[in-house]
């Protein structure tokens, strides 16, 4: 990556340079590069690293949905008071720069996806055009899952005069991202231009074309409960045309701390407040313990004894399952009724003196999690496999039994969890604890329970945390508690959206105006279309 980087740094300030009007004589050297014959697929890599940064970190993801899930808990007092809004849906000073992070960064990333493409289509490069498709569709359905109603018809078009877009109701924005990822699978060709500076897939257009296909499927099942027939209809054309078949195939994003393209989320869980008040949640740490799941000793560690060891993420804890405490959700260190002391589970505080640790022996992620060259988990190949086993059991006609799906999704969340550099658990073993755990289709209740709960684990432990959420939003499951915290934001529900940044209302108020109408409001607990 770092040699793709270093390339596209080069090529971007050549492009700026030779259509800098202000230098005649750069215009015209023949040894300056102009647009006209820049390789846009320099640009691919910032398109892959801006989609990877925008789905992780303190763009949203730990400070809002990895708690709003219960995949993670806080304290969030003290220094890391700005995990308020996380755990106990309060406000912090905060919140509302917090909002407007992923609509920034998706647009952002969006527009320098349409930059190589419009290179891209003026070089006839179809395949990398294609690619970019992916992205776009990629970056602006995760920020309209976040929001509800966003610009696409009319977005990234400044050039042509629209500086106001109107906003696409998600029914309609999902029909049209739908079309427009068909499109561009359809176009992929074998013969046509090679795909360069791939950081993702190495070129490979039959990975992208699994990716996309993929990515296809799990937009067709957002849309079980509002439009069946859609989805069922894109599930089968993501089939048919080919998704992850492997945990080789699944999209897992390179990080590179060396040139400053570190994994965000591992940013965010360094900072030392973070390591000391960031602890898995009772939720997730029970479901692992419930049946022995190998994936705990990997993720979670409880850290020695004493304030300074629980501040210092380089201390190594211990990672025995047996002795795993998650902390629940919604407590505090405040020392009133909500202090984390008043917990029926409260293991108690550590150290002693000037060296207490009052938060208690509660697990905390691995250093797996605090890695800067981390990977960024897309889309995974577990996920498809779960997916393809919720289709099965609400009956939409896929080649595969909901059981078997339901194993490789679990095989393979197991198996990639590897990928991290940390621990790992062999496929031999993975497929052992699968068989040992099969589905249960008594009902397709008990069948989507276990299923959705899988996905679930799987997105949270890879940290993908708003594509837990997302998923919660779609199925119910896991069935989580909310937190009933003073002086909350969202009526005491888990929040379903984002607000829209308030940036909005004066850069682009009519159709803001529109869209809120269209949503029937603008709170933490609107529904999104599909989130029926």
């Amino acid at each position: 990556m770092k040699k793709y980087i270093s390339i596209f740094l080069t090529g971007i300030f050549l492009v700026v340079a030779g259509c800098d009007g202000d230098f005649e004589e750069i215009n015209t050297d023949p040894n300056r590069a102009d647009g006209s014959v820049f390789d846009p697929n320099l640009i691919l890599p910032t398109v892959s690293y801006n989609y990877g940064n925008m789905m992780t970190g303190y763009s949203g993801a730990i400070l809002f949905q990895s708690m709003w899930i219960q995949a993670m808990a806080s304290t969030s007092t003290g220094g890391a008071n700005y995990y308020s809004n996380a755990d106990k849906y309060v406000a912090s000073g905060s919140t509302n720069s917090y909002i407007q992070n992923v609509w920034g960064a998706g647009f952002s990333g969006a527009s320098r996806v349409y930059q190589m493409q419009s290179l891209a289509e003026e070089k006839g490069f179809t395949n990398l055009y294609a690619v970019g498709e992916i992205f776009k569709v990629l970056t602006l359905s995760f920020v309209s899952d976040i929001y509800g109603d966003i610009p696409y018809s009319e977005a990234l078009l400044a050039e042509e005069g629209i500086t106001q877009p109107k906003y696409d109701s998600q029914s309609e924005l999902y029909m049209a991202m739908l079309s427009d990822l068909e499109t561009a699978l359809g176009s992929i060709n074998d013969s046509a231009d090679p795909v360069r500076n791939d950081v993702l897939y190495g070129g490979d257009l039959s990975k992208w074309r699994k990716l996309g296909y993929s990515l296809m499927l799990r937009m067709a099942m957002r849309l079980v409960e509002v439009d069946p027939s859609t989805a069922q209809s894109y599930v089968q054309k993501a089939v048919a045309g080919g998704v992850f078949s492997s945990v080789a195939d699944e999209a897992v994003l390179v990080s590179d701390q060396g040139n400053g393209y570190a994994n965000s989320s591992a940013n965010a869980l360094n900072v030392t407040d973070d390591v000391y008040e960031v602890r898995w949640s009772a939720k997730m740490i029970d479901f692992l313990k419930s049946n022995d799941d190998p994936r705990l000793p990997i993720i979670a560690e409880v850290p020695p004894a004493g304030l300074s060891a629980n501040r210092d993420g380089n201390v190594v804890g211990d990672n025995d399952p047996s002795i795993q405490i998650g902390l629940p959700n919604g407590f505090d260190l405040k020392g009133g009724e909500t202090d984390i002391t008043k917990s029926a589970n409260y293991p108690g505080p550590t150290g002693t003196g000037g060296d207490l640790a009052p938060i208690g022996a509660y697990s905390r992620p691995t250093a797996i999690y605090r890695d800067r060259n981390a990977p960024v988990f897309i889309l995974t190949y577990a996920e498809v496999q779960f997916l393809l086993a919720d289709a099965a059991t609400r009956g939409y006609s896929v080649p595969g039994s909901a059981s078997a799906y339901y194993a490789n999704g679990l095989t393979g969340a197991m198996v990639s969890l590897g990928k991290f550099g940390g621990g790992s658990i062999s496929a031999g073993d993975a497929a052992d604890f699968a068989a040992e755990n099969p589905l249960d289709t008594s009902s397709e209740a008990s069948a989507l329970k276990m299923i959705n709960e899988q996905i679930w684990a799987a997105t949270g432990l890879f940290a993908n945390f708003v594509e837990s959420w997302n998923n919660w939003k779609r199925t119910g499951y896991p069935e989580l508690t909310p937190v009933k915290y003073t002086g909350n934001f969202s009526g005491g529900q888990i929040p379903r959206r984002q607000p829209y940044p308030a940036s909005e209302s004066t850069t682009n108020p009519e159709s803001l105006a529109n869209a809120i109408s269209n949503m029937g409001g603008d709170t933490w607990v609107n529904k999104v279309w599909w989130d029926n």
